[in-house]
């Protein structure tokens, strides 16, 4: 049975590289015969290691984010949406599982070791939360009490796979082969596994300020756009352009199509047309900019306008959420039971654990 697990932290509204690293993919593989289930958790739980402090914002943004889920296509006649804190057997799956991993190979995940760096974590001061560093262990649980073998991720989660990985060969090798070995499934475009900000960093992230978010506005869209990172030493029109690094061509490699160019921009053909156009110079960047609004705004106006339904209807928003928890509890209850058996601490539902003290005390 090939199952699909992902999800997001409900931190803030998801934005377009979310959409391209994974909900884009998401929504194509919901719709494709060959996956059996799919289940997207909303990580509340998660959320709250590094926003304990301010817990209506998670929150508050729990809603956003299935807004958002349902906005890009995402259909909860074909998926499973869940929220984190209510999956009872999650803690509990998340400390057998600690018991598998040693503490310096937690602090030595890449993903955690950046993140600790981009929250302050390590300024001496705050200490890091222990919840934060068994972020792994718990998204191990996550993925293992859904029995899921194919997990879509950007680049930047790998390490994370990677260690849930180690904790399921840990424990089918020292118990019984229960858990499922999970696969990464990344985009297949090199350029959607990590979208750079506007601004140029290396990564689009909601604490850096530098997103373009599924429910901005045409407006909204346009400034941001307008603000863009491209070439500094494209000073003239005349100036030959510097693609690599340019901010505004990442995004056209990620989202335009030999289509937008037909209705938006038709002196050219295609993205490698302009490309070289723009290379030998004579071409400013405010058109650049100009057809981009054009491609983003083509993929984000249906996406605004199915989030303004939903918007209206949050009472069958929230239900959507529940029914689909209630659902993500049995399936994770099974699991939680599979492993307590493999172990062997199911004292009152396994008949033979009196057997065998009986047994032990003839001899």
């Amino acid at each position: 049975m090939n199952t699909i697990l992902t999800g997001d932290r409900p931190t803030g509204k998801l934005h377009i590289g979310h959409y391209v690293g994974s909900l884009r993919e998401r929504v194509k593989l919901q719709n494709e015969s060959e996956y059996d289930q799919m289940l997207i958790m909303i990580a509340d739980t998660q959320a709250l290691t590094d926003n304990y402090g301010n817990v209506q914002k998670v929150r508050d943004n729990v809603i956003e984010v299935m807004l958002d889920y349902l906005s890009v296509g995402l259909d909860p006649k074909k998926t499973i949406f869940f929220v984190q804190s209510d999956i009872r057997a999650l803690p509990e799956l998340t400390m057998y599982y600690m018991n598998l991993v040693t503490l310096p190979r937690l602090l030595r995940n890449p993903t955690v070791k950046s993140e600790i760096k981009l929250r302050g974590f390590d300024d001496g001061e705050k200490g890091v939360p222990v919840g934060f560093v068994n972020y792994p262990i718990s998204q191990a649980a996550d993925i293992t009490a859904f029995k899921a073998n194919i997990v879509p991720v950007g680049e930047d989660q790998l390490p994370m796979l990677e260690q849930a990985r180690e904790i399921v060969k840990s424990f089918n090798n020292l118990y019984k082969e229960v858990l499922i070995l999970p696969n990464p499934k990344l985009p297949e475009n090199e350029v959607c596994k990590r979208l750079p900000g506007i601004d140029g960093s290396a990564k689009m992230s909601k604490s850096l300020g530098n997103c373009i978010y599924l429910s901005d506005t045409e407006e909204e869209l346009k400034k941001k756009i307008r603000q863009m990172y491209t070439d500094p030493t494209h000073i003239k029109l005349e100036d030959p352009g510097h693609i690599e690094g340019n901010v505004v061509f990442t995004y056209l490699d990620a989202f335009c199509t030999d289509e937008h160019f037909k209705t938006y921009w038709s002196e050219y053909k295609n993205l490698d047309e302009l490309k070289n156009h723009y290379k030998r110079g004579g071409l400013g960047d405010a058109k650049i900019k100009n057809f981009l609004f054009e491609v983003l705004n083509d993929t984000l106006k249906p996406i605004r306008e199915k989030r303004a339904y939903y918007e209206q209807r949050l009472e069958e928003v929230l239900q959507i959420l529940e029914e689909g928890t209630k659902t993500a509890n049995q399936i994770a209850d099974k699991t939680l039971k599979e492993v307590k058996d493999a172990i062997g601490i199911n004292y009152f539902e396994n008949s033979n654990y009196l057997k065998e003290l009986i047994n032990k005390g003839e001899k």
